[in-house]
């Protein structure tokens, strides 16, 4: 499907045709149907993890804080991209206008360095529990929480701002067929047909800066972790302290393992793996930490468990007697 392109190669079309997954044609409505089932699942786990923590005050702690952060990103993050791609599933409608294009190219980039930001904050929220317990509240205060929050965020915004407008400044010729799902910038980059060393370098650079950092950060928080796990006194000490890691750990690898294995597969490896695996990889690394973190605390976290069985049950009871 082509669309009218102005003949001045330098102005972007005035759409672009997103084409879902290429080669799904016999598993199109599975796929959508799972796609479908998952972003429901995570907007409804989501939003009773939000629910859960601000109508129990004692929820109201840095932890809890930088969970809601999380659950709030996971909503956006899976919103920004699983409705067009089901527009494309059922409807046939791939068409976006460029300007549109740009705004979802940013959205889903800036998310998903928000994500990260806000996981290496929870590292360090584990680690000022376990490793300074007496100092813990007195150190996240409310105050220090809305500035990490605030940076987080201004970090995303400062990053990929310039990767819309880089984009917008490409050549584009005869095509306006993006083979994607969504807008995602790669993927519009392939579209041009000038020089993208600039964006494709910057990408590469925003990638693997942010990515390693917060990976860093997290890694050094979690050795000072464990070395302060061993020097505990006793077994039971040990492994309440561990538990208390424990759901942030399967955050980490539900969120950084797809997303690290799409990135060097959509990089380094076009030529070895299908291209339809890509843009499939790329669907699961928005939707399925989204789906799988509320189900993560949501099982193993005490009091998060016991509020949403009160809430089903209408047993105010079973709140308190979990403590």
């Amino acid at each position: 499907m082509m669309l009218p392109i102005p003949n001045n190669s330098h102005y972007m079309p005035p759409t672009f045709v997103l084409i879902g997954i290429p080669g799904l044609k016999d598993g199109a409505v599975s796929t959508s149907i799972v796609f479908c089932a998952l972003y429901i699942l995570a907007i409804l786990g989501n939003g009773t993890i939000l629910y859960v923590i601000k109508t129990e005050e004692s929820l109201h702690t840095p932890m809890f804080f930088f969970l809601s952060m999380l659950a709030i990103n996971d909503i956006a993050f899976s919103s920004s991209t699983v409705p067009k791609t089901l527009g494309i599933f059922w409807l046939n409608d791939g068409v976006i206008d460029a300007t549109s294009c740009l705004v979802q190219m940013f959205f889903v980039h800036c998310l998903s360095v928000i994500e990260s930001g806000i996981l290496a904050s929870m590292a360090y929220d584990r680690f000022m529990a376990i490793c300074s317990p007496l100092r813990y509240h007195s150190v996240l205060t409310a105050s220090l929480l809305e500035k990490i929050a605030f940076a987080i965020l201004v970090r995303a915004i400062m990053v990929i701002s310039p990767i819309p407008v880089l984009v917008g400044q490409l050549q584009y010729c005869s095509d306006n067929i993006v083979v994607h799902s969504y807008c995602d910038h790669m993927a519009v980059v392939n579209v041009a047909c000038g020089d993208k060393q600039l964006d494709s370098v910057y990408g590469l650079v925003v990638s693997l800066s942010i990515t390693g950092f917060d990976l860093f950060f997290i890694g050094l928080s979690y050795t000072m972790i464990l070395r302060s796990i061993f020097k505990m006194p006793s077994k039971d000490a040990r492994h309440k302290a561990v538990g208390t890691c424990g759901s942030h750990i399967c955050v980490i690898i539900s969120a950084y393992l797809p997303g690290i294995f799409s990135f060097v597969t959509y990089r380094f490896g076009r030529k070895t793996i299908p291209h339809n695996v890509h843009i499939f990889l790329a669907n699961i690394y928005i939707l399925v930490p989204a789906f799988l973190n509320p189900i993560i605390y949501g099982v193993k976290t005490k009091q998060i468990r016991r509020r949403v069985l009160c809430i089903l049950t209408q047993n105010p009871k079973a709140f308190l007697l979990s403590y």
